[in-house]
């Protein structure tokens, strides 16, 4: 059972799964590491796209052997971008990570409607993993980086994002938690309405295969003392694999907190809906962080 990501590395090897990343704009140190140890640890082979002077001295400077990278030499960043992202549609990557470029370049490129890779009509988001110490398990969230307020319907589209990333690292029948202030039924909150609307068709098998429940509180998602001493019967509460956040702002700041307040937490995050997974991390993220980030990919990828 994986439960840290550790086990996902460990889970990968075992597999012999070996992808095709691509990184676009790639000549920053933690981007070129992460890939390097990504190629190391077997699991993807790695092309960066960017300036190849800038590259070769950041391998140089930190003792990466650059002949483990295949280097696509653009030393234009919004054009490398692009041309990361044709790479991918054209099927010579299996997955994208942004590198140093900025997050605008980066988006404007995977929504291009000829060479990007959001197919017509579709919904991009976002979906997180949170290895935390104080939990038995990896926690799966959505969405805290691109819709800022779903309707119903986008709801059920992430849902079923996030439901396919758990399943993806072995969660057959993922638990998912449809978050909102509180586990009682409120008609003021719009939250508790459509968490209990989507628990009703996790019920009836729309979802496909999950136990859902909703609306929960977060401390009731995630704390079984709190689930005893409030008396709550569910077959979630306590134990969510996944955490369907009811906005952008809630799903940021539990991302943060973690990342930010928590001792020993470790995290990754990739955009899906798309037509292979794009890895958006920030300029700012460790190197560890990216690398789980690859490895979330590299086990959603078809």
């Amino acid at each position: 059972m994986i439960t840290k990501f550790e086990d996902v590395f460990a889970e990968l090897k075992a597999k012999g799964v070996c992808k095709r990343l691509v990184v676009a704009w790639g000549v920053d140190e933690h981007s070129i590491e992460a890939a390097y140890k990504a190629v190391e640890m077997g699991f993807v082979k790695a092309t960066l796209v960017g300036d190849e002077a800038l590259i070769k001295d950041v391998c140089l400077k930190n003792g990466m052997d650059v002949e483990k990278f295949d280097i696509v030499n653009n030393p234009v960043e919004a054009k490398a971008v692009a041309q990361a992202v044709q790479l991918v549609h054209d099927g010579q990557g299996d997955m994208l990570m942004k590198g140093l470029c900025s997050t605008d370049k980066f988006l404007r490129a995977i929504l291009n409607k000829e060479t990007g890779l959001l197919p017509a009509k579709g919904l991009l988001s976002h979906v997180g993993v949170i290895e935390n110490p104080l939990y038995p398990k990896l926690m799966f969230l959505s969405d805290m980086a691109v819709v800022p307020q779903p309707d119903f319907r986008q709801k059920v589209k992430i849902s079923g994002f996030l439901l396919g990333v758990a399943r993806s690292f072995g969660i057959a029948s993922p638990k998912i938690a449809f978050v909102a202030a509180s586990e009682q039924m409120l008609d003021s909150m719009p939250a508790c309405i459509e968490g209990a609307m989507l628990a009703k068709m996790a019920d009836r098998g729309q979802l496909g295969a999950c136990i859902g429940d909703g609306p929960l509180a977060l401390d009731v998602c995630i704390d079984p003392e709190s689930v005893q001493i409030k008396k709550l019967k569910s077959p979630v509460a306590g134990d969510a694999d996944c955490l369907l956040f009811p906005n952008i702002e809630s799903a940021n700041v539990f991302w943060k907190t973690n990342s930010k307040l928590a001792s020993g937490v470790r995290q990754a995050g990739m955009l899906v809906g798309t037509t292979a997974p794009c890895i958006l991390a920030s300029r700012a993220d460790s190197v560890d962080t990216k690398l789980n980030s690859i490895a979330e990919a590299a086990m959603f990828v078809k």
